[in-house]
């Protein structure tokens, strides 16, 4: 690392407390995994409740002391994920949510992550992030704890169930939705490129 790399590295551009709390976020996502294959679902909601805290603070921090970086806008979707597939994998894996589920949330991603290379075929690294996105997001990371509670909670579990499922569902079809718009903006995007060098060499 060089000394204007390591320079702006410790003067907050990686290492500062929103990224930091990303990283710890991530961090956790093993442990949660472990707690949900060992069904010990009462510390697995606290963990999650933390995520979801650092999720918060590491956004509010980010924009309250102006350390937004490239680095903490790629972690948070990432650990978004993870959370999500770690999840799915372990109560499918325990038998509580069908593998059905899981299967369609995983090749949603699937389908997102090989469109990678045709994104970067026309200069793009990323598109901006849809509402729909955040939107199932949000509803699939607030499904699983009630899925969990539900299991916990079993005298109330005939109220928490439907409205975790509910959650999930259409957490799981918005999801989708929001891969469809993903690949439509990519496919008007290559359009217009086209048309650029189109142009470009009708003018020459």
């Amino acid at each position: 690392m060089t000394t204007g790399k390591l320079g702006r590295f410790l003067n907050g551009e990686v290492l500062n407390i929103p990224n930091l709390l990303s990283l710890l976020r991530i961090a956790l996502v093993p442990v949660f995994l472990w707690l949900l294959l060992t069904e010990m679902f009462l510390l697995a909601i606290a963990v999650l409740a933390l995520a979801g805290l650092t999720d918060f603070l590491d956004g509010f921090l980010a924009r309250k002391l102006n350390q937004t970086t490239k680095l903490g806008k790629m972690l948070d979707p990432v650990a978004d994920r993870l959370y999500i597939f770690a999840t799915l994998l372990a109560l499918s894996a325990t038998g509580y949510v069908p593998w059905w589920l899981a299967g369609l949330v995983i090749l949603r991603d699937f389908l997102m992550l090989i469109s990678l290379p045709v994104l970067a075929s026309v200069g793009y690294r990323s598109l901006p992030v849809h509402y729909l996105g955040k939107a199932s997001t949000f509803a699939l990371l607030y499904s699983f704890p009630l899925l969990l509670m539900g299991k916990i909670f079993t005298e109330a579990a005939f109220i928490i169930t439907p409205i975790a499922w509910a959650f999930a569902l259409w957490g799981v079809a918005l999801y989708w939705w929001s891969g469809f718009v993903y690949l439509w903006q990519l496919v008007l995007l290559i359009r217009e490129e086209r048309h650029k060098a189109t142009n470009v060499n009708v003018s020459k």
